[in-house]
């Protein structure tokens, strides 16, 4: 899987985990768009190619560890979810990293040739 394709993969489930998440909360319309969107729409950009998408992805995955690891703390009830989301917040991280890191080992071993 190359790096685009676990990016996308990575925020889709991100929003899966959102809307199951927030399925019978009372403000369900607020909670989507605030939680389940921006992912949804950063999944659409990086699959379209935007070259930003694995940048503002990262910036807003440091939010979702931070809420995840909150809930983790405070709200035995949510631990599951709160985990959830915060390997998959890592987990976008790690996507959108994955071409410095590539470019970064590409140059590294042609300084040494």
């Amino acid at each position: 899987m190359n790096p685009k394709h676990s990016l996308v993969a990575s925020l889709i489930a991100l929003a899966l985990l959102y809307l199951a998440w927030f399925a019978n909360d009372p403000h369900i319309v607020a909670a989507l768009l605030v939680f389940a969107l921006p992912p949804v729409a950063l999944a659409v950009a990086a699959a379209r190619g935007w070259h930003r998408a694995g940048f503002t992805a990262s910036v807003l995955a440091l939010l979702w560890f931070c809420h995840g690891v909150m809930l983790l703390w405070s709200e035995p009830d949510l631990r599951l979810q709160a985990a959830l989301e915060t390997v998959l917040a890592l987990a976008v991280i790690h996507a959108a990293c994955l071409p410095g890191i590539r470019a970064w080992r590409e140059n590294r071993q042609k300084q040494r040739s």
